[in-house]
C-alpha cells in the first residue's frame, strides 16, 4: 500500500504545479485562461487515447482468459450505449467549464486562493447535495463541515483583501464557479452507472471538453494569442498538458489500485496545500494570518467531508 500512497501523493505534487506554471505563462504572454484550457486538453488527448487503447486491449485479453468472470468489457467506443454516452458527455462539458474557469481564476487572482476555493469546497458540497440528488443523507458532522468550509472560504476572501489591498472579485467569482462545476462533475460521476473503463471515460471527457472549448476560443479571439507564443511559452503549455495532466493522472489511477478510497481522498487534499506553499516560495503570494487560518479550517472541513466518499476529480 505504501507504493500506492506515494504515487497519489506524487500526483498531488504534480497537480499543484499547474497553477504555478500557468501564472508564469499568463504573466509573460497574452494567453488567456480559456485558451490555455483548450491547449492543455489538446496536448493531453493523444496520451489518453493511447492509455484507452492499452486498457481496452488488456480488458479484452483478461475476458478471453476468464470468460465467466463477468460481461464482456467495452473494447470499442462504438460499443458504448447512448444512455452511457450522455452522462459521459455531461462530464466532458463540466470538464471544459471547470478547466477554463479554474485557469481564469488563477490568472485573475492568486494561485493559492484560486486552488483552495476551487478544490476544497466541492467535497463538502458533494457530501451535502448527495442527499437530495442521490439519496445519500448527510449526518450532523457533514453539515458542520459545510459551515466550517464556508467560514474558511470567507476568511480566504478576507485575506485577499488584506494582502492585495483590493477585492479581486472576478477571480473569487471564477473560483466559486470552478468549485460549483467541480461539484457537478463529481455528482454526475456518481450518477453514471455505465462503469466504462477508467481511461475510456477520461478520453471521452477530454474529447468532449475539447469540442466544447474549440468554438469558445475561436469566437473569443483566443487563437490570435496562440500565434504570438514563443518557444518558452510552448514549453510551459506542453508541461501543463503532459506532467500535471497525463503523468499525474497515470500515477493517481495506478496508486488507487492499492490504496483505500478514504485514504486516497485525504492524500489528494495535499494538492491545494502544496499550491499555497509553492505560491508563497515561488510567486511571493502571502495568505496573511487570516488566510492561513482559513486555509487550515477549510482543509479540516475537507478531511471530514472526504470520509463520506471519494468522488472522482477533473484535472487541475
Amino acid at each position: 500500500m505504501l507504493r500506492g500512497v506515494l504515487l497519489i501523493a506524487f500526483a498531488a505534487v504534480l497537480w499543484s504545479t499547474t497553477s504555478i506554471v500557468a501564472k508564469f505563462l499568463f504573466a509573460s504572454s497574452d494567453l488567456g485562461g480559456l485558451t490555455l484550457a483548450l491547449l492543455r486538453l489538446m496536448v493531453a488527448l493523444p496520451f489518453f487515447w493511447l492509455l484507452m487503447r492499452r486498457e481496452q486491449h488488456r480488458l479484452a485479453l483478461q475476458h478471453r482468459q476468464n470468460p465467466t468472470d463477468g460481461p464482456a468489457p467495452l473494447t470499442r467506443l462504438r460499443q458504448i450505449p447512448l444512455k452511457a454516452l450522455i452522462p459521459l458527455a455531461g462530464l466532458g462539458i463540466f470538464q471544459a467549464v471547470y478547466q477554463s474557469s479554474y485557469l481564469v481564476a488563477v490568472d485573475l487572482t492568486g494561485a493559492a486562493i484560486a486552488t483552495l476555493i476551487s478544490l476544497c469546497l466541492p467535497p463538502v458540497f458533494v457530501a451535502l447535495l448527495a442527499a437530495p440528488i442521490l439519496g445519500e443523507k448527510p449526518g450532523a458532522i457533514t453539515l458542520a463541515a459545510l459551515f466550517v468550509a464556508i467560514a474558511g472560504t470567507v476568511m480566504l476572501v478576507l485575506s485577499d483583501v488584506e494582502t492585495a489591498g483590493t477585492l479581486r472579485l472576478a477571480g473569487i467569482l471564477m473560483s466559486l464557479l470552478a468549485a460549483a462545476v467541480y461539484t457537478g462533475f463529481n455528482l454526475t460521476s456518481r450518477y453514471n452507472s455505465a462503469r466504462t473503463p477508467v481511461f475510456t471515460t477520461a478520453f471521452l471527457c477530454f474529447f468532449t471538453a475539447t469540442l466544447v472549448l474549440l468554438p469558445a476560443v475561436y469566437f473569443s479571439g483566443g487563437f490570435a494569442d496562440v500565434q504570438n507564443l514563443q518557444w518558452q511559452h510552448w514549453l510551459m503549455v506542453i508541461y501543463i498538458g503532459v506532467v500535471p495532466t497525463c503523468i499525474a493522472y497515470l500515477c493517481f489511477f495506478d496508486g488507487m489500485q492499492t490504496t483505500p478510497a478514504t485514504l486516497a481522498s485525504i492524500i489528494v487534499i495535499l494538492e491545494p496545500l502544496f499550491v499555497a506553499l509553492l505560491a508563497w516560495l515561488i510567486l511571493g503570494e502571502e495568505l496573511g494570518t487570516i488566510g492561513i487560518a482559513g486555509a487550515f479550517i477549510l482543509t479540516v472541513a475537507v478531511v471530514v467531508a472526504s470520509r463520506y466518499g471519494n468522488p472522482p476529480r477533473p484535472a487541475t
